[in-house]
């Protein structure tokens, strides 16, 4: 059995949410659990009893309590939670404006990437949430009615969110790195009432100007009633934006009221609040509708319980308004602690930008990407000899799965006593399937444990649990997050075909992984990009495990081609500036992944290219790759960072033969 990196101390756990969780089960429901295992394992038997339990511990904000916690309990899809009860999304991320301890404590600390820094407090939130939500109702935004936002991850995007939600309407956020194609097939499809755009953004030096854009969008979506433009670039100035040739346009200032109170418009649970987007890499993007109540109980039961966020913590992530990290964070506020905000490169001005960070705002919960910690290592950055980290007490990872070598850099150069959890779930379900445990070892190259709640198997071919061998990532029964349903989809035809055609009545998440000897998980991968080399299944994360390794590759992906009546292992390769694919390079590769693999995982070919094409959240593509290859159509390009990259891989000489 492997050595854990990381061990949290009986100190340390005595004081973690999760430890107090466990003694309120006790105390009040009689209920002696004191280890994860059962735990988890009471949560799953236990539905309705573990649900009501958090909705308890997180001291959930409703005006009207459910008739019945579960109903329908065998459906799936289909089961209804906390029918009767009727609340608030909003409301529960702004209530500690209203306490006298807590209202004057800093909410939101604003970071942009030219330098500049805000602060706002609860109380200060709440007034500018309550003046947009005068505005928007102003506008005639009411329940159900959609708003979206073309926004950068400032504090305005937050205002703007918690003031919809705060009317029972709907909301659907991209960021303004995306191309007006991209943004069409999403808040296109939606018919948005209201619009929130910025004037420009920063980004690696740059100053980008997003008015042309918003202008185009603006026409092209003919439901939008109000397009609100919002100073970023110009926040001193807003005089200076020139919104005269954009119908329909009024800056932010004007468009608030700070004249009227705030209201929070009481809803049933299921009540719609997000719309996210699939990556739309294969198509159009998928609409995926989450619930104010799911979206709420999941996120307060991941934030105390599996990250043990509490008021007095600092939480910041890495993301951008058009991943679901963002989503995640916010609702943040709901403990009551402070977050973080960052817009713009995190690598500008330089590779410590971020790191820098974490010492001036006393960040605690520090989030980001597996390929942010994969990129820090290259740079040779090691914060635990240049920083003091001294608040530190989580690193969040997710994106893609995180190395082994990025958990050993992570211990080695980072910090010795921090739980770093990879966590692992998506857009589909606004939150995780597996997660830390600020109670749990952390062993190389795994994610600790399953959420609570969360009925989460690996399934072989055939559809049998396994462990300790490779599968399909599933979930069998219902859990509160799980999407209402895709928007545009009456008969819930596309909602069933991307989740539950494999198996009627489980939820195939589209991960490859499997269960390990601590409990944990290990993901290997996507399954839509298994590698198949005869007939062998290969995940594409075991390979970048292995490449990760080598020094002058600073980027990878890996395809399986289709080659005489066979499929091949295909590695291509982003070198270190100067440096060119030679043979040496090529055998210590491929030696690299042998000695650490099979023969199998081994590229039959190893092609150097200068750029790696990546969704808008930073993942990798590997099908549009693999389309590519085979002369098969990329159906959608918009939802690429760098659609350009693709060129690189059209017409290969080297895989003709």
């Amino acid at each position: 059995m492997s050595h854990p990196l990381w061990q949290p101390t009986e100190d340390q756990i005595r004081h973690t949410n999760m430890a107090d969780y466990i003694r309120f089960l006790a105390e009040e429901y009689g209920i002696e659990l004191d280890t994860y295992p059962p735990l988890h394992a009471w949560s799953v038997a236990h539905p309705e009893d573990f649900w009501t339990s958090i909705w308890r511990y997180a001291g959930i904000i409703a005006s009207q309590p459910w008739h019945q916690v579960l109903v329908d309990a065998d459906r799936f899809p289909g089961a209804q939670w906390f029918t009767g009860s009727r609340l608030n999304f909003a409301e529960n991320l702004l209530w500690a404006a209203k306490d006298e301890h807590l209202k004057n404590k800093i909410a939101l600390v604003s970071r942009l990437e030219n330098g500049e820094r805000r602060e706002l407090s609860y109380s200060q939130l709440y007034r500018q949430v309550a003046a947009v939500a005068a505005g928007l109702k102003r506008a005639g935004v009411g329940v159900g009615d959609r708003v979206a936002a073309f926004m950068p991850n400032v504090p305005e995007t937050v205002v703007a969110m918690l003031a919809t939600a705060s009317l029972g309407a709907i909301w659907s956020s991209c960021s303004p790195d995306f191309g007006i194609n991209g943004v069409m097939d999403r808040f296109g499809q939606i018919a948005p009432k209201v619009l929130f755009a910025c004037d420009g953004y920063y980004y690696n030096g740059k100053t980008i100007d997003s008015l042309p854009r918003v202008r185009d969008i603006a026409a092209r979506i003919t439901s939008i009633d109000k397009l609100v433009i919002v100073p970023v670039v110009c926040r001193h100035a807003p005089e200076e934006i020139d919104i005269t040739n954009i119908p329909g346009a009024e800056l932010l200032p004007y468009f608030a009221d700070d004249t009227e109170t705030l209201a929070f418009v009481q809803l049933p649970f299921d009540h719609p609040l997000y719309i996210m987007y699939s990556s739309g890499t294969t198509g159009v993007p998928k609409c995926i509708v989450h619930s104010a109540g799911g979206t709420l109980i999941q996120h307060r039961k991941e934030h105390l319980l599996h990250v043990d966020l509490k008021q007095e913590d600092t939480l910041f992530y890495f993301t951008t308004c058009g991943w679901m990290m963002w989503n995640w964070l916010i609702s943040g506020l709901a403990s009551g602690a402070t977050l973080v905000l960052y817009d713009g490169s995190p690598f500008a001005p330089q590779a410590e930008t971020l790191i820098d960070m974490i010492d001036s705002e006393r960040i605690s919960i520090f989030g980001t990407s597996a390929k942010y910690i994969a990129a820090l290592e290259k740079a040779e950055v090691k914060p635990r000899q240049s920083h003091q980290l001294e608040r530190l007490k989580t690193i969040l990872s997710t994106g893609s799965p995180l190395s082994h070598e990025s958990f050993r850099y992570v211990y080695r150069d980072f910090k010795a006593d921090v739980c770093l959890a990879s966590i692992s779930g998506g857009t589909d379900i606004i939150s995780c399937f597996v997660l830390g445990n600020p109670c749990l070892p952390v062993y190389e190259g795994e994610l600790q444990c399953l959420g609570l709640g969360m009925a989460v198997e690996i399934r072989d071919a055939n559809g049998h649990p396994v462990t300790g061998e490779k599968g399909e990532l599933v979930c069998t029964r219902p859990f509160p997050s799980c999407p209402v349903y895709f928007w545009n989809d009456p008969d819930n035809e596309k909602f069933l075909d991307a989740y539950f055609a494999t198996w009627p009545g489980i939820w195939a998440h589209g991960d490859y992984g499997e269960t390990t000897e601590h409990q944990g998980v290990i993901i290997h991968g996507r399954s839509d990009a298994v590698l198949n080399p005869g007939g062998v299944r290969i995940g594409t994360a075991e390979i970048y495990r292995q490449v990760e390794k080598v020094d002058s590759v600073i980027d990878a992906l890996c395809i399986g081609q289709e080659w005489e009546d066979d499929v091949r292992v295909v590695l291509f390769v982003v070198l270190r500036p100067g440096l060119t694919l030679d043979e040496t390079l090529s055998k210590e590769i491929r030696t690299t992944i042998r000695a650490n693999t099979t023969p199998r995982h081994v590229p039959a070919k190893i092609i150097q290219v200068p750029d790696i094409p990546r969704t808008i959240s930073g993942k990798i593509v590997e099908l549009a790759v693999r389309n590519i290859v085979h002369n098969k159509p990329v159906k959608n390009i918009d939802a690429l960072a760098n659609p350009a990259a693709l060129d690189y891989f059209k017409n290969l000489s080297d895989l003709q033969s």
